[in-house]
């Protein structure tokens, strides 16, 4: 939140367990322009920012994943 954000967003997620969390942040082309974490992180609620202000206007993609878990969802930048 906040969605559509400018220029930075907070990335908020819950783990039931200590696990393996990668979380990447791809353009419209499929590259990756950002990874915001990546490794071994206790269970609990976090919460990551993403500072975009030297990206673009448009819409990104979060992708997190954490063990089995893989969920991606849709954000957009506006300058």
């Amino acid at each position: 939140y906040p969605n559509p954000f400018n220029p930075t967003t907070n990335i908020s997620y819950s783990l039931s367990l200590e696990v393996y969390v990668s979380i990447d942040i791809y353009n419209l082309q499929g590259r990756i322009v950002a990874n915001l974490t990546d490794g071994l992180m206790d269970a609990g609620y976090h919460s990551i920012m993403w500072n975009a202000d030297q990206f673009s206007s448009g819409m990104y993609f979060v992708k997190m994943v954490a063990g089995d878990y893989v969920d991606t969802r849709k954000i957009m930048l506006l300058k």
